[in-house]
């Protein structure tokens, strides 16, 4: 599997990793109006966590990637 992450600015673009048609989990990490957000990709489900800081929510993305057995980190 991969991990999508994504620095991103004020936009918010969508990265979604295909795979025989189905989305595969992804980690996306982006900032916009000061703040940083964690988005995460599941089979069924997405998640988006705010912090104030870059390094939290680094470190709460690579707490996921671990999580969901991610083996890699592209950033984008």
């Amino acid at each position: 599997m991969t991990l999508r992450v994504a620095f991103k600015g004020a936009v918010m673009d969508d990265v979604v990793v295909m795979q025989n048609g189905k989305a595969l989990p992804c980690i996306e990490v982006f900032e916009a109006c000061g703040e940083w957000f964690v988005r995460v990709l599941e089979k069924d489900r997405e998640l988006t966590r705010s912090f104030i800081l870059e390094s939290f929510a680094l470190s709460y993305a690579e707490g996921q990637r671990i999580r969901l057995r991610l083996d890699r980190v592209v950033r984008i």
